[in-house]
């Protein structure tokens, strides 16, 4: 990261502690309004943990790991194409990854240059509802550049949880991080945690050739997932060779040399059993950083979850002082960060500022995909909501079958009184691009008969959305 221009006057609108997605998209549209900027960010690029260890290599290896899964189990020769002698290159592979978050993180480098933001590179600690001050190291006293803000933003994003019985060395026992940058595939890789970041970086390394074993506390993977399309995903993915243990409670991980062993008992039976591998990866979730930022200076709360507490308008209980992202409550997502720096920021330079909470979606981005938004219909038979539910497979779909991805399904549900669309749920390919759809339907307050009468070019995959809008009012074609 380029260092700070030189500057005396360092007096600023907004000042942000944090370049992940929430922080430098909210920084932008700060400037973009006219506001004097900076932020702060502790590691050597922009981009915070979504660009450079998460979201988007994740992604590249997820494609990647795809390819070669196709080409070597004979997906290709379905299309009538032969293909002998694959063979892996992680490193090239490995490579093409970073070669991807290298560009990314010079793109924003260069959002921050276009926009006349002030970007600090150290860590920045709050001494003063409206001082910042930037120091090499949290708790260091060498040099530090005191930086005055009119309002200031915390977005400084989350950390992998630990399990006490199972620290991460970085080796054997390892955390996203280090599972993004293997220097080989594993033999047996044991995930603990059944959810996304279990789900995706073991459905990589799976397609590469490891045995992957996902030992999950709860009964079911993809928690808070709409549960008859998380049993659906457990399906597709066990049919894959990904093997789950369920309802199972780890107790002790113990790392020699190159192998790990793993100690786990049934919740009901409570019957102890052991898994042996060479790689084990913690993923039980995150939890917000928000340590060591100076927020006792000026008595900004935080819960017991460790997470800034705000108001509606991303407030804390200092008026000037915002937070966004996985430093405050709610899903853990890189648009969700976004969408509530551009509220921040819009806040600040106009007096107004939104973020609409129940149309946030979520995926996991195995193959196939798991995209929903809204509620769930556990979430709506426990809140009392009378719903009619619509839904429709990929297995007739034209475009599924052209494709040779016809697992999964679309459902569709709606209140019962006036059609308006509460959820929406997709298993199947690229249900990441086709959860659009649903989003901005819900975000206009749309009905399953807006989906429904909409028209849907032919073949695609969306027809299936459009089916199981159909399906809520009984009128979905059966093939």
């Amino acid at each position: 990261m380029a260092e700070a221009p030189a500057s005396t006057d360092n007096n600023f609108d907004l000042v942000v502690i944090g370049a992940g997605p929430g922080g430098y998209t909210g920084v932008i549209r700060a400037a973009q309004l006219g506001l004097k900027c900076a932020i702060i960010e502790k590691d050597k690029t922009l981009g915070g943990t979504c660009l450079n260890v998460g979201c988007i290599p994740s992604k590249a290896l997820l494609e990647s790991s795809e390819h070669f899964a196709m080409a070597r189990h004979g997906d290709f020769a379905a299309h009538g194409l032969k293909v002998s002698g694959v063979e892996l290159d992680l490193p090239a592979m490995m490579s093409r990854k970073d070669k991807i978050v290298k560009d990314l993180t010079g793109g924003i480098q260069f959002l921050m240059k276009k926009n006349k933001v002030t970007v600090f590179n150290g860590w920045g600690t709050i001494t003063g509802p409206n001082t910042v001050v930037v120091s090499s190291e949290a708790g260091k006293q060498g040099l530090q550049t005191q930086l005055t803000a009119k309002n200031i933003m915390i977005a400084t994003g989350s950390v992998p949880i630990d399990l006490p019985f199972a620290k991460p060395d970085g080796k054997r026992v390892i955390t996203s991080t280090e599972a993004l940058a293997l220097p080989e595939v594993p033999k047996h890789l044991v995930v603990i945690g059944g959810g996304v970041i279990g789900l995706e970086l073991g459905s990589v390394w799976m397609r590469l050739g490891a045995k992957v074993t996902v030992v999950e506390y709860a009964p079911m993977i993809a928690g808070g997932a709409d549960q008859q399309m998380a049993k659906t995903l457990h399906r597709v993915l066990g049919k894959q060779g990904m093997e789950f243990i369920l309802s199972a409670s780890v107790t002790d991980v113990k790392a020699s040399g190159k192998n790990v062993t793993v100690t786990y008992e049934g919740r009901e039976d409570k019957k102890k059993q052991t898994l042996d591998a060479d790689y084990v990866l913690v993923a039980v979730g995150r939890r917000a950083f928000t340590d060591k930022l100076g927020l006792e200076n000026v008595g900004v709360e935080r819960d017991n979850r460790g997470r800034v507490v705000v108001d509606a308008h991303l407030r804390t209980k200092v008026p000037n002082i915002f937070a966004i992202g996985d430093a405050i409550a709610g899903p853990m997502l890189a648009h969700k960060a976004e969408e509530e720096g551009v509220a921040v920021a819009e806040f600040i330079g106009t007096g107004h500022g939104h973020v609409n909470y129940e149309t946030v979606p979520s995926v996991i981005y195995t193959w196939p995909e798991l995209a929903s938004v809204g509620y769930s219909e556990e979430q709506l038979k426990e809140k009392g909501i009378e719903y009619r539910a619509g839904s429709f497979p990929f297995a007739p779909n034209g475009r599924a079958k052209a494709l040779g991805t016809t697992d999964g399904s679309v459902k569709v549900l709606a209140d019962a009184k006036s059609d308006r669309l509460l959820g929406v749920h997709i298993v199947g390919p690229r249900a990441s691009d086709m959860i659009s759809e649903a989003v901005v339907a819900m975000e206009f307050g749309g009905s399953s008969e807006d989906l429904a009468r909409s028209f849907h070019a032919h073949p695609t995959l969306s027809e299936v959305m459009r089916e199981a809008a159909l399906a809520v009012d009984k009128r979905a074609r059966q093939s």
